[in-house]
């Protein structure tokens, strides 16, 4: 069976024991390690592998063809994405409106991260941004430090490592999500094509989460191998951070969340309409 995920550390993390045939009674996995742009595309395309880890944000151009899984994703609480700049005060009214016209850089245009940012400049940034830019997330906070963009919407690990660069932070899109909603923030899903058993694939991932859990060193070298030269430290932050409780399953409250999130953006026209009830 084939299966697309990032490299990040939480990924690693979550995936290693099942593509590592460490999950009794799971098939063998080929791995593909992609961008979440992507992967985002790859979905869409309808040219992708059985299993994938793509954005919430992407979920309605793909729920046709592929069923959200209770698990294995990225959902919680004071892990949203970052808008980064040079410079300004951190949240103030007259640092948000000094982006009205600029260059900002995303990491995909149907993350998560960007329809946070496209929900939050609606109310913050008067006559809008300029031009939006994609390019891979760990090329934004270099493009941000050396002029080539006015901000940068970032992403995983950037949220610890950000001051090496000079960088300020603007707005923490998690914490005006969480503030104006009550709700975790959905980040990055898990979905499976619609022909799969889902709750055997369900059953398996949620054991490799857990075998992850009791097991951490076991995939200490795979983790880092993957992680682009990361400091184990901030890999660990990154895994302890966005490995939690929806990671094992999803709830009542992280199916709010998702189905909060798309609801909005759906009535405001950011993504196709959709049945809510195709997220269960």
């Amino acid at each position: 069976m084939k299966i697309a995920f990032s490299p990040c550390p939480n990924d690693t993390f979550v995936f290693h024991a099942l593509v590592h045939g460490l999950v009794p009674g799971a098939p063998s996995f080929e791995v593909t390690y992609a961008d979440i742009d992507i992967t985002n595309r790859l979905a869409a395309e309808g040219s992708g592998p059985e299993v994938l880890k793509i954005s919430y944000a992407a979920l309605p151009w793909v729920l046709n063809d592929y069923a959200l899984l209770p698990c294995g994703g990225a959902l919680g609480r004071g892990c949203g994405p970052l808008v980064l700049t040079r410079g300004g005060a951190s949240g103030s009214e007259d640092a948000a409106a000094a982006l009205s016209g600029r260059r900002v850089a995303v990491p995909s245009d149907r993350s998560t991260a960007y329809l946070l940012f496209r929900l939050w400049a609606a109310k913050h940034v008067p006559g809008g941004v300029g031009e939006i830019v994609v390019m891979p997330f760990h090329e934004i906070m270099p493009a941000v430090q050396s002029g080539k963009i006015d901000a940068g919407l970032v992403i995983h690990e950037a949220r610890f490592t950000y001051p090496s660069y000079g960088l300020s932070l603007l707005v923490d899109l998690g914490s005006w999500w969480e503030a104006d909603t009550g709700l975790p923030i959905p980040l990055g899903a898990i979905i499976a094509r619609r022909s799969l058993d889902r709750d055997a694939l369900a059953g398996w991932i949620r054991a490799s989460v857990e075998y992850a859990w009791a097991h951490p060193e076991a995939s200490r070298d795979y983790v880092l191998s993957h992680a682009q030269e990361m400091d184990p430290a901030v890999a660990q932050a990154h895994i302890d951070l966005y490995v939690n409780e929806f990671t094992a399953n999803l709830g009542e409250d992280g199916y709010a969340a998702v189905a909060g999130l798309l609801g909005r953006a759906a009535k405001e026209g950011l993504v196709p309409q959709f049945d809510l009830a195709a997220l269960r």
